[in-house]
């Protein structure tokens, strides 16, 4: 067995499960406190959450992109 391929697969899935968990949390959070109505919260944070909601997508977007053989082609 290639041991060093697997590792490598390991390895991105890791960082590219992270990555997509920490992108999405941090749309919903600066979606939250953009909905604040307590405070004066900065004119960028709904914008800057629903960057955060798009990189997701195209991170989800780009893993079926290379799962999918038919895209692959």
């Amino acid at each position: 067995m290639k041991w060093l391929e697997l590792v490598q697969v390991a390895g991105a899935t890791l960082v590219a499960a992270v990555t997509v968990v920490v992108l999405y949390s941090l749309g919903v959070r600066l979606t939250a406190i953009a909905g604040d109505v307590s405070e004066r919260k900065p004119a960028w944070v709904r914008p800057l959450a629903f960057v955060c909601f798009g990189l997701c997508g195209l991170a989800v977007l780009f893993g079926l992109y290379l799962i999918i053989p038919y895209f692959s082609k």
